[in-house]
């Protein structure tokens, strides 16, 4: 099964909403007016697109006065072009550029962030690289063994620190070790912040220093994970963590259990943040690097494989 067919698949619930809402709008031979557009503006606010809904339905709009948007097949092949502009083309998988390559990963709690850390040390191992993964969530004793247990299981090396030790420390330690053995990856989780917790967002401000006293130019990456369920709640979360870190890319995690998949388009365009990876179900393997054209397909294209 190709990534297309895949995202199909897994984002069915706002493909649902989103490409079969088309469809609907279209049914008895309807043409396209004010009152057609304005139910189209309505679908794309209702999939969680925000205000790139408005933007492509007054793309939409000029486009069919000039008569160039004729018929449903026009609008999803003119809906499709104006997507894929607004998602950021640097976007996908990791280049791996140093070694050893550090990313820090973060998010709130239920994120699923330690899940995609696991996922990431999977994908990396599978690539044939030698990975290392630091508990940096002291806080959480069973976040940590649920980050061994996946180390035990990838072949990944692991680094943890007692219960309530110095986060930054732990992250000082996991670099320190990864560096004198020569892995090609450090993948570091942080405790999952609460986005009101200001002293813990400062705290993650302070291992990103640690880390960077340790291996210059670290962390290389800093990966935020968001969780698709919230659908525009995530956006404000967000905004929390980048004012505490720089933030250089995003896991969107949960999308197959979601119909809010086109939150994507808001948070792009409200962070300037490329997304790197989504999360599309509980395996290992079910973390795809993001691709912008194939996912724009697998929400508006009009054959869907039953």
């Amino acid at each position: 099964m190709g990534l297309l067919d895949r995202l199909k698949a897994k984002l069915g619930k706002t493909r649902e909403q989103l490409s079969d809402g088309i469809t609907g709008l279209f049914r008895g031979g309807r043409v396209i007016d004010k009152q057609l557009l304005a139910e189209l503006e309505e679908l794309l606010y209702t999939s969680d697109l925000g205000p790139v809904a408005a933007e492509v339905t007054k793309e939409l709009a000029r486009a069919h006065q000039r008569g160039e948007v004729k018929g449903e097949d026009d609008v999803r092949e003119r809906m499709r072009a104006v997507l894929v502009e607004r998602l950021d083309e640097r976007g996908g998988e990791l280049a791996l550029t140093h070694k050893p390559t550090v990313i820090l990963v973060c998010g709130v709690n239920g994120s699923g962030k330690t899940t995609s850390i696991a996922k990431l040390g999977a994908r990396f191992r599978k690539q044939g690289k030698r990975v290392l993964l630091g508990a940096c969530d002291t806080f959480r004793a069973a976040a940590a063994e649920q980050l061994g247990i996946w180390a035990a299981r990838n072949g990944a090396e692991f680094v943890r620190g007692g219960n309530e030790a110095d986060p930054a420390s732990v992250a000082f330690d996991a670099v320190d070790k990864g560096v004198a053995s020569g892995v090609d990856v450090i993948v570091l989780d942080t405790a999952g912040r609460l986005h009101t917790q200001k002293n813990l967002m400062a705290e993650l401000g302070k291992l990103e220093r640690v880390v960077a006293k340790r291996l210059s130019g670290a962390p290389h990456e800093v990966l935020l994970v968001i969780d698709a369920t919230n659908g525009q709640n995530a956006i404000r979360q967000a905004r929390e963590f980048t004012a505490a870190v720089k933030v250089t890319g995003l896991i969107v995690a949960k999308l197959d259990g979601t119909a809010r998949a086109g939150a994507i388009f808001t948070i792009q365009q409200e962070l300037g943040i490329p997304v790197r990876y989504i999360g599309t179900g509980e395996s290992l393997e079910l973390l795809e690097p993001f691709d912008r054209e194939a996912f724009v397909d697998a929400l508006v294209s009009s054959q869907l494989a039953h």
